[in-house]
Formats: structure tokens, C-alpha cells, sequence
């Protein structure tokens, strides 16, 4: 049986202590997002923080011709809307749902004030923006220096550990436009990972049968930002 939807399933608000989590679980509201939803575009004021539970977020770095890049990965780990309390309030990027569940969001008005008062809240938001930061910076060089294959396997590891399921629903043309990259060469590395017996992908659902040999498999990437992550962000609340 499903646990009900509650904000505290986003492992950053689950870490919060009882006195800051008190001061602002009345601000938090539950939203859908389907597939596909644009959080936010480049150059827009951000008005809202989004704190996935089943939902994960891709942000997009969009060119002039109109093709993008994924740069950043956001699912129950974190939050969306970093801009925000980093004084910037626009970001040149675009946040896109990239697989569809719920969050909650949070005014950026209210974040803004408690983030102001330099507790835990505050404290929790840095060190999981070092986080992010780190993930964006590791695929920059994953997406310079490494294969399609090993990018597939990377991303498809950072998905699934985002997802209450092991089981992800995308076609190869949105994972494609994710990885910056030819639909061939997904529908090539899908196909050779599926032959080595790491995943099965049919009608667009992807499921990791074999994890060990999958991150054997991808390059050192993805260990590299799941290190940082359990190093920089708690795991239990802060006293």
C-alpha cells in the first residue's frame, strides 16, 4: 500500500528539525506535475521553490536553434528554484518535468525570510546547492569526454534513483534531447545495454535488471555525484 503524499518525503524537508519544518509545513502545497510541465523558463522571475516527491525535474540549458542539454537532474533529493535564495531570482535555464508525479512548492517569498535567518534551513540549502553544483559541473565533463553508452548508463542510474520504482517511462527521442544527442545513439546504446541483460526497454519503459554490472558499466561520473551527495547532505535531522 502507496504511503499518502506528504511534503517530508522530500529527503531535504525529512532532514529539517521540528522547529523549522513547524515554521513553514503551513506554506507548503501540493501540486501535480505531468510530463512535460516547464517549472520555469530562461530569464523568467521565479516566483515558486518546488520540493519533488515522485516527480523528477530536468533543467535544460536551451540554445539559439533550439535544441538543449540537460545540466542538472532534480527528483526527491532536492529542490527546484535555487536562484531564489542565491539573490539571482532568474536563471538562464529552463526546469521541465522529465517524469511525471507530485511535489510541493513553496512561495520564494517565504523561503526567502526563513532562509534570512541563518539556521538550519539555511545551512541544508547551501550545502545541497554544492551538491547540485557538482552534479552539473560532472556532466558538463561526462557529456564532453565520455561515450553515449556510459552517459546513457549514468542517467539512467541518476533516474531510477529519483523514482519510487525501478521502472522509468521515456521514449528515446526525450532521452536524446536529454543527453544532447543523437536519437541514434540511444536507440544504438539502449539496444547493446539491453543485449548485455542490464536493462529491458519496450514501449518506452526502461527497467534496471542487473544494477551492479549497469554502474560497472557507466563511467566514473556517477559515482562521483552520489559520493558528494551522501558526504555533503544528512541524513537524519539536524539537532
Amino acid at each position: 500500500m502507496k504511503a499518502s503524499p506528504h511534503p517530508r518525503q522530500n529527503e531535504l524537508i525529512a532532514v529539517l528539525p521540528e522547529p523549522a519544518w513547524a515554521r513553514i509545513k503551513s506554506e507548503m502545497e501540493l501540486v501535480n506535475m505531468p510530463l512535460g510541465q516547464v517549472l520555469y523558463e530562461p530569464g523568467c522571475r521565479l516566483d515558486y521553490v518546488y520540493f519533488p516527491t515522485t516527480a523528477i525535474v530536468s533543467l535544460l540549458y536551451v540554445i539559439e536553434d533550439g535544441h538543449s542539454a540537460e545540466i542538472g537532474l532534480v527528483g526527491k533529493e532536492g529542490m527546484i528554484g535555487i536562484a531564489l535564495f542565491m539573490g539571482g531570482e532568474t536563471t538562464p535555464s529552463r526546469a521541465v518535468v522529465q517524469s511525471g508525479g507530485i511535489a510541493y512548492r513553496m512561495p520564494g517569498r517565504k523561503l526567502k525570510k526563513e532562509f534570512s535567518q541563518a539556521g538550519p534551513l539555511q545551512r541544508l540549502l547551501l550545502r545541497y546547492t554544492q551538491a547540485l553544483i557538482t552534479q552539473m559541473s560532472q556532466t558538463a565533463v561526462c557529456n564532453r569526454h565520455h561515450c553515449i553508452g556510459q552517459q546513457l548508463s549514468r542517467w539512467l542510474l541518476m533516474s531510477m534513483d529519483r523514482l519510487p520504482e525501478n521502472e522509468l517511462v521515456m521514449t528515446q527521442e526525450l532521452i536524446a534531447n536529454m543527453l544532447g544527442v543523437r536519437r541514434e545513439g540511444v536507440t544504438e546504446s539502449a539496444g547493446k545495454l539491453q543485449k548485455l541483460g542490464l536493462i529491458t526497454y519496450s514501449r518506452g519503459r526502461i527497467t534496471i535488471i542487473d544494477r551492479p554490472a549497469l554502474e560497472a558499466h557507466a563511467c566514473e561520473c556517477y559515482g562521483v555525484v552520489k559520493r558528494e551527495f551522501e558526504r555533503l547532505l544528512p541524513n537524519t535531522p539536524a539537532m
